[in-house]
């Protein structure tokens, strides 16, 4: 099994990880953008119904219409 030669420096270590976390901060933050511009309506590529109390993707009001 293949192990490193030498120790990671300390410096190097916390370069990695603030270039993780930095990652992981802006994938958040879109993702949290992509939410709210969708449940207001904003969204132009993603339909969203957020009227009553649905139990799937269609509300009863529209299953009952599409019914009768």
């Amino acid at each position: 099994m293949a192990v490193p030669k030498k120790r990671t420096s300390r410096a190097k270590k916390l370069i990695c990880k603030n270039i993780w976390k930095n990652k992981a901060y802006w994938a958040a933050l879109k993702a949290f953008s992509f939410a709210k511009s969708v449940s207001m309506g904003n969204s132009k590529s993603f339909s969203f119904y957020g009227g009553g109390d649905s139990k799937g993707f269609l509300s009863t009001e529209k299953n009952n219409k599409t019914l009768e």
